[in-house]
């Protein structure tokens, strides 16, 4: 069984959505662990029993990263357009634990979300793979992320202004913070700290952009009804005006009746 052989088997199995919904479940434990984490304050930079489900995790996203390159049928383009996935799965808490160097909070955090970069891409095929057309995928993608994005801002922002901020006295209200924010209304709490205000910022363009992919997705969906209604309207007219031939030309009507049935018949014959 030569290369080629292998990987058009390995298409035929269904290997490639194995590995997306795998990736998304492993993504979904990973959120589980953060989430654990913040809320029982657990140093999350230190915890040995994190370092290891995390790498092993990351070790699975690489592993599909050549698996994928290994059945993709342009490996050039591959590369240009999915290097940054493998990027994200280099398990760099581990390493950084593992040698011993010492990062910032603030650095610490974003090496902790990286792998879920991978886990967001997969969601979107196996999403695509649910939805009639591409309006319709991309709006379900978008509003997955962008509740994937407000619970992880609401994390984040929780971690650095708990304690820091007096109007955030729990996680409730680093939740209700972030939705006030992405909806652009704005909230009463303000923001004290650097990546509580760079959070802000996101928030608040995230939730811009989702106003012209909902007009999208509703334009599409209106379109696609004026054509369906379009076409049974054709049909309802094309019924009538036979109705109204047959009534105006009874003996033309039934002599293209009886035409049509004898060229039935002789094409049965034949």
């Amino acid at each position: 069984m030569n290369i080629h052989t292998l990987a058009n088997f390995l298409r035929s199995r269904g290997v490639l959505m194995i590995l997306h919904v795998a990736i998304m479940l492993l993504s979904a434990w990973l959120i589980y662990i953060i989430s654990v984490d913040t809320f029982e304050n657990v140093s999350f930079y230190k915890e040995p029993k994190f370092q290891k489900q995390q790498f092993w995790i990351c070790v699975v996203f690489m592993a599909d990263f050549f698996i994928e390159f290994f059945l993709s049928h342009d490996k050039r383009h591959y590369l240009a357009t999915h290097f940054i996935f493998f990027i994200v799965s280099i398990p760099y808490q581990a390493i950084l634990y593992h040698f011993g160097w010492d990062i910032s909070k603030d650095v610490a955090y974003l090496v902790r979300y990286m792998p879920l970069i991978r886990g967001g891409y997969a969601m979107a095929i196996v999403v695509s793979w649910f939805t009639y057309n591409k309006a319709t995928g991309l709006f379900f993608t978008y509003l997955i992320t962008l509740f994937s994005t407000v619970y992880f801002a609401s994390l984040t922002f929780y971690l650095f202004e708990f304690k820091v901020n007096p109007d955030v006295k729990c996680y409730q209200d680093a939740l209700w913070w972030a939705a006030m924010d992405v909806t652009t209304v704005g909230s009463n709490i303000e923001a004290v700290t650097g990546v509580g205000r760079v959070l802000s910022v996101l928030l608040a363009a995230l939730g811009m952009m989702m106003f012209p992919i909902f007009t999208v997705y509703v334009t599409n969906l209106i379109t696609e009804r004026n054509k369906q209604a379009g076409t049974h309207n054709d049909e309802i007219s094309l019924v009538k005006a036979y109705r109204q031939f047959v009534k105006k030309h009874p003996d033309q009507a039934q002599s293209l009746r009886d035409e049509t049935a004898g060229h039935g018949d002789s094409g049965a014959g034949n």
